[in-house]
């Protein structure tokens, strides 16, 4: 026996793949439900409607029906979907990016784990990679890495060091460790290496006040330091060394090279 879901769960697919000759299985981030799987029946024939929907990077209303023992299962079964409009895919540029932030998702979300403020972050860092300049995709996903850190509850207070809660000093400079938190950075490390008390607190403001260009903007200056930190605390709270994602990315640029 099946029943519908209620009401529609806003939902962007993550990733899919095959399950049968004309069936998918998807991995899908939900605003109100947070990461599910799903079943997509039949979406591979070639006149179903679904095959030029569950595509990803589009913001979709999923219809689901699903076990009435729901301990059962943990895979859901679709049973409509409709696109939203707006834009589908990021340009080429920086489509890849696109797939590094599914990634960290499916890897950093457990199941059934509703992060609303995550999923309405993830839509927005879409748009700024459609809508920004290739030289501000490296400041979109540092955004987003501290966004996702953050709601992983991970990422410390940037305006304290964390051992201490001595407050931060504009002029001082602290670097983000993956297991102490943020702490001062040494006497004999170049300046270069950390971040400066007055960026670390711009950037809290940012997170604080929710605010997605304004973080954008605050990571831009300051790319060189914040990327092998931020790097460092996802391999270390995710549980990885390599991101598929992050390896083609270098492989492609080798090429290009």
């Amino acid at each position: 026996m099946r029943r519908s879901s209620a009401a529609p769960l806003n939902a962007f697919v993550l990733h899919r793949h095959d399950w049968s000759e004309s069936s998918l299985i998807l991995d899908v981030l939900t605003r109100e439900q947070g990461r599910i799987v799903l079943v997509a029946k039949g979406a591979k024939r070639p006149h179903s409607q679904l095959r030029s929907i569950l595509l990803p990077f589009q913001r979709l209303h999923l219809h689901l029906t699903h076990k009435r023992a729901e301990s059962e299962s943990e895979i859901h079964v679709l049973r409509s979907a409709e696109w939203c409009g707006g834009h589908t895919l990021p340009p080429a540029a920086t489509l890849l990016s696109g797939y590094y932030l599914n990634e960290l998702l499916i890897l950093a979300l457990p199941r059934q784990d509703a992060h609303p403020l995550l999923f309405d972050a993830y839509a927005d860092t879409l748009l700024a990679l459609q809508a920004s300049p290739p030289t501000h995709t490296a400041a979109t996903l540092r955004a987003f890495e501290l966004l996702l850190l953050q709601a992983m509850g991970v990422l410390p207070e940037l305006g304290h060091i964390t051992a201490t809660q001595e407050a931060v000093e504009p002029e001082q400079h602290y670097r983000l460790e993956p297991e102490s938190g943020l702490c001062r950075l040494g006497e004999r490390a170049p300046v270069h290496d950390g971040l400066s008390g007055r960026a670390l607190l711009a950037i809290q403001a940012a997170l604080d006040q929710g605010d997605g260009a304004a973080l954008r903007q605050q990571c831009q200056p300051v790319l060189t330091a914040i990327r092998p930190q931020l790097r460092a605390a996802l391999h270390y709270h995710l549980g990885t060394t390599t991101l598929r994602t992050r390896q083609l990315m270098v492989d492609v640029q080798q090429l290009l090279d």
